[in-house]
């Protein structure tokens, strides 16, 4: 049986570009329903407008609801909306700010300058794409387009990501770098870590403690109290592409790895991407290991039987640090050879309570 593709959505960005291509439109016709928004691959789609209204003689207002498609995010069903006034210019110009519920950007590294409203160069890119096809359509030149996007709830949303960390202060960002969401992509991950460690950099941070998730972050950053919180970066299940992530700033030089042991075991079978890691595989080496740094037979088989690396933990610790340590090492070489051994590599294990159980120091 065939399995269900997945449907794909559209980022906030090309939400706020049909936000403003429906105002602009309701200028010159009836307010549409829909609009179609040219991607920056290439693709065009359909994006259904929930309301456009006149609020003054030369100014709409436009609201989208984002769909992520199958791949739901944050922002998911969110409203984003745009403000958008025409007035009579000899030179045309399309000018782009953030209203409520836009983030401002309040750190440097990110692809934005300091003051600026978190609306990326994709977005902005698709937003003027609109507005010069819709004046294309009705021959219009020499005019000034003053375009406000908001989000009604971006400021309650953005508590609920790492933007202030980012420094991203007041909402969220208006992302995307082709205006797709596709399903089970990790694009939008990626940015995610390219961007602390760019926050990072620009910060004059050279070392950064990479954790898997947002417990083993409250655990690192109890044992690295001194650490500013920009050197903290959430990988995820991505082992290999945070490291490539972090060689293109010449300015980190060494990165702290501080994960629980479950994730530690696939990190040291070196799986790039850890969630690819099956299970049967992960305890399978593990017992494996066990019998050539322990000696111990009986360990390996109650790790074979285990029914996870949690569960293979309760036999290790405390009684064999030897196995735990050589997890941990594997860890390192596997993180040095990723990183063409040009950073720095520092692995620390926490056992399931946040103790810690190895560190490569």
């Amino acid at each position: 049986m065939p399995s269900k593709q997945l449907k794909k959505g559209f980022t906030t960005g090309a939400a706020a570009a049909a936000a403003v291509k429906a105002a602009l439109l309701n200028f010159f016709s009836k307010p549409p329903k829909s609009v179609e928004i040219l991607f920056l691959n290439g693709e065009k789609k359909s994006i259904d407008i929930k309301s456009v209204k006149k609020t003054s003689k030369n100014c709409f207002k436009a609201i989208v609801i984002k769909d992520a498609g199958d791949d739901p995010d944050i922002t998911h069903k969110a409203e984003i909306g745009a403000f958008v006034k025409i007035s009579g210019n000899k030179t045309p110009a399309i000018n782009i700010c953030g209203g409520k519920g836009v983030g401002k950007v309040t750190k440097p590294g990110l692809e934005l300058p300091v003051g600026e409203h978190a609306i990326n160069p994709g977005p902005r890119k698709m937003i003027k794409n609109s507005v010069e096809d819709v004046f294309k359509k009705f021959n219009i030149k020499d005019k000034q387009v003053d375009i406000e996007i908001f989000v009604p709830k971006g400021e309650e949303l953005s508590r609920k990501t790492l933007n202030s960390r980012l420094g991203i202060m007041g909402g969220i960002s208006i992302l995307g770098t082709t205006g797709i969401v596709r399903p089970m992509s990790h694009d939008a991950y990626i940015a995610t870590i390219k961007s602390g460690v760019f926050v990072a950099a620009a910060n004059g941070i050279n070392t950064l403690v990479f954790t898997t998730g947002r417990r083993s972050e409250r655990f690192a950053m109890e044992k690295f109290k001194s650490f500013g919180e920009e050197a903290f970066i959430q990988t995820g299940d991505f082992f290999k592409a945070s490291l490539d992530t972090a060689l293109l700033s010449p300015k980190i030089q060494t990165i702290i790895y501080t994960v629980f042991f479950g994730k530690a075991v696939k990190m040291a079978l070196g799986f790039e991407h850890t969630h690819a890691a099956k299970s049967e595989l992960t305890l399978k080496k593990l017992s494996k290991w066990a019998k050539d740094t322990t000696g111990s037979s009986d360990l390996g088989i109650k790790i074979a039987r285990a029914n996870t690396a949690r569960h293979a933990f309760s036999f290790i610790h405390p009684e064999y640090p030897e196995l735990i340590n050589h997890v941990g090492e594997k860890i390192k070489q596997n993180a040095l050879g990723f990183s063409g051994n040009k950073l720095e590599i520092r692995v620390i294990i926490l056992d399931f309570e946040g103790k810690v159980v190895f560190d490569s120091v």
